[in-house]
């Protein structure tokens, strides 16, 4: 894969490498590399700032408020028709759920798949704000399977054509699946997490793992460890375990690919913030709007599926039956962009022409 002018160096789209890295292919001798444990100095400042209760920069400034009311957009629309729509650096979290280009049905295929998502994308990149992030869900495909490209595809267009920065790849790890005679049985897709500059927006403790009684014992004698880091638990690494929705999960709305509300759910809960807006524009099973209700964020989610509307309903009618001891959460529903949508500070739609929801 050659890169994009560069004299066709193989290994990416820059002749920027490290020089640790120029070090090791040149066989000049070993380089010191960056240490990236505890002893680093940015890990030490964050260790610092945990055991003070100090915020990091990148929360100071944001109105972190659970409203009252939430408000939520779910339209029967093409992507790049309502992202024009959303004001620049309004959006704190993009949930990307696109065609995987396995060529599944007619809009799982795509022969020029980056020439199509490199609209999205940097339509998507625009309306983030300076803390916002994007999760691509997405997988590797078998070479020959997928039509012109997948998440690597993405990931190397984004690595030269966009200054957003890889945070973490996510491996969604789940024990059920299809099983194979003449390759390893698949039990994993990947979730790109990019954010559009250093000051993302992360809040660990609201998605942190519990210890058992018996590992938080064994900790607490352990000095070196923080006391109050004990009590929330583990970071969940990058690697998430959870199940896919089998056939009759009671979650299930009717969408085919449904994705879990737990994996959905650790996203909205860790990459934005009660009363911060989220944008879904493959809004598929409609999972994202249910989520940005239950977690008090504003929504604005799409899909070109006219059945898009009716999983959101089901999704809404599953919520008021669940529980009957905490009510739902207030929120407005819309099948279009609004004026009153709190992606619009002003009140005012972008002065470009407006599209109508089928």
């Amino acid at each position: 894969m050659d890169g994009e002018g560069n004299g066709g160096s193989a290994l990416g789209c820059r002749n920027d490498f490290p020089e640790c890295i120029i070090g090791f292919i040149s066989g000049t001798g070993r380089v010191k590399m960056s240490n990236r444990s505890h002893r680093n100095s940015g890990y030490k400042t964050m260790n610092a700032m945990n055991r003070d209760s100090k915020n990091h920069s990148s929360i100071q400034g944001l109105l972190i408020d659970a409203p009252a009311i939430t408000h939520h957009v779910a339209a029967v629309a093409d992507c790049r028709d309502l992202l024009s729509e959303i004001p620049d650096n309004s959006v704190q979290l993009v949930v990307c759920d696109p065609p995987y280009n396995i060529m599944m049905a007619n809009w799982d295929s795509h022969e020029d798949y980056i020439g199509w998502a490199s609209d999205w994308l940097r339509e998507a990149e625009r309306v983030l704000s300076p803390t916002g992030n994007i999760a691509i869900f997405g997988g590797l495909q078998y070479q020959g399977e997928a039509g012109g490209g997948d998440l690597l595809s993405i990931i190397h267009h984004m690595r030269c054509s966009s200054d957003m920065l890889l945070v973490n790849l996510i491996i969604w790890n789940y024990p059920n699946g299809v099983s194979a005679r003449r390759f390893f049985a698949n039990r994993h897709e990947e979730i790109a997490w990019f954010a559009k500059t250093k000051k993302y927006y992360f809040d660990l403790d609201s998605v942190r793992e519990p210890y058992d009684e018996k590992t938080k014992e064994t900790y607490r004698k352990d000095k070196r460890l923080n006391p109050c880091t004990i009590e929330k638990g583990r970071n969940p690494t990058n690697v998430w375990r959870f199940g896919r929705l089998n056939g009759n999960a009671g979650e299930r709305v009717g969408h085919p690919t449904q994705k879990p509300r737990s994996v959905i759910q650790r996203l909205v809960r860790s990459l934005s913030y009660p009363g911060s807006t989220v944008v879904d524009f493959f809004g598929g099973s409609g999972i994202t709007t249910r989520v940005a209700i239950e977690e008090r964020r504003h929504s604005i989610c799409c899909d070109s599926d006219r059945s898009f509307p009716g999983y959101v309903s089901e999704h809404i009618r599953k919520m008021e039956s669940s529980d009957m001891f905490e009510p739902l959460p207030e929120f407005e529903m819309q099948n279009q962009l609004y004026e009153a949508h709190p992606v619009f500070p002003s009140g005012q739609l972008r002065d470009s022409k407006q599209w109508e929801a089928a």
